[in-house]
């Protein structure tokens, strides 16, 4: 591992989703769709995963959680954004073969995005709750407070 400060670059970033998550969790759009529960999953360019669920139901985390896994994984894979991937192979412009992910395994939702933070350090994150668009947004405003520190 490069940068011996990475798990707590890390649980900056989770720190930071967990603090958004208070904010986007009262836009009502973003609440219902898991009642009021959602997930981060993060892997590092070793394979080493973190997250944290947020919310109080623990089926609905537990759900969330394996979405925002499967989000970050692709992206682990792939390097590419989810959602994008899988327009990018519907197009023909990628063959999926060359990452190993069969079809019936896309997950196809946006929330999966490459973070690279400012000191070079690349991280994939997925995050499962929200609406996709809110999901990423998070998951991008949490890299920017991070940046920040």
């Amino acid at each position: 591992m490069a940068n011996a400060n990475l798990p707590g670059i890390i649980y900056k970033m989770i720190e930071a989703c967990e603090k958004l998550f208070t904010e986007y969790v009262q836009i009502e759009a973003d609440r219902i769709k898991n009642d009021g529960n959602a997930s981060v999953c993060i892997i590092d360019a070793d394979g080493n995963i973190y997250g944290k669920m947020f919310g109080t139901g623990k089926i609905k985390m537990r759900e969330t959680f394996e979405i925002a896994w499967i989000k970050a994984s692709q992206v682990h894979i792939t390097g590419i954004s989810t959602g994008e991937f899988e327009k990018l192979v519907f197009t023909d412009a990628i063959d999926e073969k060359k990452y190993g992910i069969t079809r019936r395994d896309f997950i196809g939702w946006k929330g999966g995005i490459p973070v690279t933070l400012d000191d070079g350090t690349a991280l994939s994150v997925g995050f499962s709750g929200f609406r996709g668009v809110t999901d990423v947004k998070l998951i991008e405003r949490a890299a920017t407070i991070v940046n920040k520190k």
